[in-house]
């Protein structure tokens, strides 16, 4: 199932400052905005502490053009079922995903989730929301 992180209860995990869990009917992974993320990105003692896998899923193309400081690695979404040990993630651990908009993350997190991820997070509105909201982007690799 999909869970959208609501603004009322607030519980700590893995570095982030989230909401409870709403349970929604056909995903199994959940929604992270991103100044949630940012805050997690924050509040981390160094990029490598954060205590999440943070994956920029666009082309390389788009990642080489800037990606959210923090990112680990760039695995394009097509290609996340077949390169998913790349992440060197535990089932268990906190893998936080985004691309451009959005959707192609979305396919991304539902790949990982169906790949038996349990902790799997979708930045809404990914890079575009990130700019928007003025948060600093950094070179790609």
């Amino acid at each position: 199932m999909r869970y959208i992180i609501s603004i009322t209860c607030a519980v700590v995990l893995s570095g982030f400052l989230f909401q409870e869990p709403v349970p929604s009917l056909a995903y199994h992974s959940y929604v992270l905005s991103v100044q949630q993320l940012r805050a997690g990105l924050t509040k981390a003692p160094s990029t490598s502490a954060k205590g999440f896998v943070l994956v920029d899923v666009r082309s390389p193309e788009e990642h080489a053009s800037g990606m959210i400081p923090g990112t680990d690695l760039n695995i394009d979404f097509r290609e996340m079922k077949a390169r998913h040990r790349e992440l060197g993630a535990k089932l268990e651990d906190h893998i936080v995903v985004y691309c451009q908009s959005g959707h192609r993350s979305n396919i991304a997190a539902e790949t990982l989730a169906d790949l038996g991820y349990t902790h799997v997070y979708n930045v809404v509105g990914s890079m575009n929301a990130w700019t928007e909201a003025g948060f600093p982007v950094a070179p790609g690799r």
